[in-house]
C-alpha cells in the first residue's frame, strides 16, 4: 500500500530517475593499421624469391603435331575436288545464311539452264586441297556454310542474275580461268563483251586497216597510170594536125 502511494506521488511531480540510457553511433573507422617497420620491410625484400631466368643456349623445341591419317571418304571427296579445279573455269565461292531446302532447288534449277553446277563440299576438305595448290589464296573464303557454284565456261553474268532472286547467297569470289577476283572484279567482267563480239571486232578492224593499206600502196601507181594516159592523149592529139600540115607542104610546088 505504502508503495503504490508512493509511486503515484512520484508520478504526479514528474520525478525522473537520475541516470539516463543513452546509446551512441559506432564510429567509421576505429582502427587503423600501423605502417610496417623498416628492417622488416628490408628484411622481406632481401627474402624475397627471385626466379632464374632461362639460359640462352636452350632453345625452345617446337612441338610436333601428331599426324592425323585422312578418312577414305575425304581423300575421295579431295580427289573430286581436284578434278573440279582442273575440269571448270569457273569456281565461285558463296555463302549460304540459311537458305531453305525449296529456295536452294529453285537456284539449281535456274543455274542449270546456264550450265552452272552447285556442289557441297566440308571446309575441311577444301582448306587440305588448297593449302598444297596453286589456289591457296582461296583459303580465307571457307568460312561457315559455303557453296561452290562451278562451270566449264567462264558464265559470270548468268550467275550474278541468277543469284540476284536469292538473298541469303552471298558471293565471296570466285576463280575466273586461274585468276581470283572479288565480288567487284565479278561485276566488272560481267560488263565485258562476249568472245565472239571481240574477235569480230578485232576481225573487222585488221580489214579496215587492211583495205586502207591497200588503198594507199594502189593511189601512186593509179595516179602515175592516169597522168601517163591523159600525156599519151594530149600528144596524140597535138601530132594529127601538125603531121597534115607538114604532108600538104611537100605537095605544093615552090
Amino acid at each position: 500500500m505504502a508503495a503504490t502511494l508512493c509511486g503515484k506521488l512520484l508520478l504526479r511531480q514528474g520525478w525522473l530517475p537520475v541516470t539516463h540510457c543513452v546509446r551512441h553511433g559506432s564510429k567509421a573507422v576505429t582502427r587503423h593499421r600501423k605502417p610496417m617497420h623498416f628492417l622488416k620491410q628490408k628484411l622481406l625484400a632481401v627474402t624475397e624469391y627471385v626466379p632464374p631466368k632461362p639460359s640462352a643456349s636452350k632453345r625452345r623445341v617446337p612441338q610436333v603435331k601428331p599426324h592425323q591419317e585422312e578418312s577414305g571418304l575425304a581423300v575421295l571427296l579431295k580427289r573430286e575436288v581436284q578434278s573440279i579445279f582442273q575440269e571448270c573455269k569457273m569456281i565461285a565461292v558463296v555463302h549460304n545464311s540459311a537458305t531453305n531446302a525449296e529456295e536452294m532447288l529453285h537456284l539449281k534449277h535456274r543455274l542449270r539452264k546456264h550450265g552452272i553446277t552447285v556442289r557441297f563440299f566440308p571446309n575441311q576438305v577444301m582448306r587440305a586441297f588448297l593449302e598444297d595448290s596453286q589456289y591457296s589464296n582461296m583459303e580465307p573464303l571457307f568460312i561457315g556454310p559455303t557453296v561452290l557454284l562451278v562451270s566449264k565456261e567462264p558464265k559470270v553474268k548468268e550467275m550474278l542474275q541468277g543469284l540476284r532472286a536469292v538473298p541469303q547467297m552471298v558471293l565471296m569470289g570466285a576463280c575466273i580461268e586461274n585468276t581470283l577476283l572479288s565480288l567487284q572484279g565479278l561485276v566488272s567482267y560481267s560488263k565485258l563483251p562476249s568472245l565472239a563480239t571481240v574477235q569480230g571486232q578485232v576481225v573487222s578492224a585488221l580489214s579496215l586497216q587492211t583495205s586502207q593499206t591497200a588503198a594507199v600502196l594502189q593511189h601512186h601507181p593509179a595516179r602515175l597510170s592516169a597522168l601517163l594516159q591523159q600525156y599519151v592523149t594530149q600528144k596524140g592529139q597535138e601530132g594529127t594536125p601538125g603531121g597534115s600540115d607538114g604532108k600538104a607542104g611537100e605537095m605544093t610546088p615552090v
